[in-house]
């Protein structure tokens, strides 16, 4: 799949969560609390889709992720644009990791997917 595939797929284009970060899809779908100001419980019939960057390799990895209870799945992976991969290296000061997408990577991301 690619980003375009995914483009035309407006199911899965209408389900991304665009505030959602890797560590509060680990909270809502694996623990227990509370997550933007409502309180969660281990569901596991609730999905959620959104987007991440991995930072463990060299170049950084965007992933489109799906996530229900304890299953995820990465539905598709991809480099960014060289500039804005320059930036986040930069700007997250070449540290390891997976991070949410914010700033001018969720910009791009959203004008590629006509959002």
């Amino acid at each position: 799949m690619r980003l375009k595939d995914i483009k035309n797929n407006l199911n899965i284009v209408n389900a991304v969560d665009w505030d959602m970060t890797p560590e509060e899809a680990i909270a809502l779908h694996l623990e227990w609390g509370q997550l933007r100001g409502l309180n969660y419980y281990r569901d596991s019939n609730h999905e959620t889709i959104y987007f991440s960057i991995n930072n463990w390799k060299n170049p950084p990895i965007v992933s489109l992720v799906k996530r229900k209870g304890f299953d995820s799945e990465e539905l598709l992976n991809f480099r960014m644009p060289e500039r804005l991969e320059k930036n986040f290296i930069e700007s997250n000061g070449k540290h390891k990791g997976v991070f949410a997408i914010e700033g001018e990577v969720k910009d791009w991301l959203k004008k590629e997917l006509n959002c």
